[in-house]
């Protein structure tokens, strides 16, 4: 079937219609969005999609609203919004369309709803009510403070507003899911690497990337250290405890906190060695040799601390 139409509410917008109409707009690029609440648009057809709209959910009619009684909910029992429920049906869609592999593209869908589509329908359905300094600076309130001032009488203004909205919403949609992109690439070539070092306490990367969720799934306990090339020289880095906070798996040596340069060289008795940070959490060498064996001065005093501990 052709899609000609994606009908969603006219006025005022929210994120969970504009956040849709990213997933929908890269599916139906030909399709023009028609906003409004007149009955003869927002009654199912042919040719055409309805999302938050409409007063019903009905995948086999193409229309996707929640809020009617009875609207539809998770497995969970949490609230979907009407992004939620295009995700649920075309997102898999989209992230095929935005280059995802296929074998990839199921876990993809789960992680991008749970950090990212799931916040959107609570916050929608007022199940999630941000407080804080940072309450006003959530995406969903970002994206509403585009709309048109009250008094603002244009008579195109929530036009135009709803289409540069849309237009930054799709840039974090695209910026997320290039995230996860990503981070899928990052793990094949972390998971390369973990093999080649074997029972070594440092694991070297060709370039920065992402690391911990690889080592994670790997079970690569007895990492404590990362070396890759950044820009002119070589990084040193740790390996965060947990998805949060700073508790890393091993400090670099107290003795380097803070220097640089000829007073990091004295300290390490490493030729090359330029930085390191005040917080042990990563440093610097002029040379891949420098950052390797400056890694394993800082696995001998981990043992050495863990072994006395």
């Amino acid at each position: 079937m052709t899609i000609e139409f994606l009908v969603t509410h006219s006025g005022g917008f929210h994120a969970d219609e504009l956040l849709s109409s990213v997933i929908l707009t890269r599916l139906y690029p030909a399709a023009r969005i028609m906003r409004s609440r007149a009955p003869e648009w927002i009654t199912p057809a042919d040719g055409r999609i309805i999302y938050d709209v409409g007063g019903a959910y009905d995948a086999d009619r193409q229309i996707f609203d929640h809020h009617q009684r009875g609207a539809p909910l998770r497995d969970d029992g949490q609230p979907y919004s009407s992004f939620g429920l295009v995700w649920k049906h075309f997102g898999k869609a989209y992230l095929a369309a935005s280059g995802i592999l296929a074998a990839d593209i199921d876990a993809a869908h789960a992680a991008f709803d749970g950090d990212f589509v799931l916040p959107i329908d609570l916050t929608d359905n007022g199940a999630l009510s941000p407080t804080g300094p940072l309450a006003d600076l959530t995406l969903p309130v970002l994206l509403e403070t585009l709309k048109p001032v009250f008094d603002d009488k244009t008579p195109d203004a929530d036009e135009r507003a709803f289409h540069a909205a849309l237009a930054i919403a799709r840039s974090f949609v695209e910026a997320r899911i290039a995230r996860y992109a990503a981070k899928l690439r990052a793990e094949a070539i972390v998971q390369t690497a973990i093999a080649a070092a074997g029972s070594n306490r440092v694991l070297e990367l060709p370039m920065g990337m992402p690391f911990r969720p690889a080592i994670i799934r790997a079970g690569a306990d007895h990492l404590l250290f990362v070396v890759h090339p950044r820009d002119n020289d070589w990084c040193l880095t740790t390996i965060r405890r947990g998805d949060e906070g700073f508790e890393t798996r091993a400090d670099l040596p107290a003795a380097w906190a803070g220097l640089t340069n000829g007073d990091l060289e004295a300290a390490s008795g490493i030729a090359g060695a330029s930085f390191c940070h005040n917080g042990r959490f990563v440093a610097a060498a002029r040379t891949r040799e420098a950052a390797l064996a400056m890694a394993e001065i800082a696995v001998r005093e981990a043992l050495a601390n863990a072994t006395a501990a």
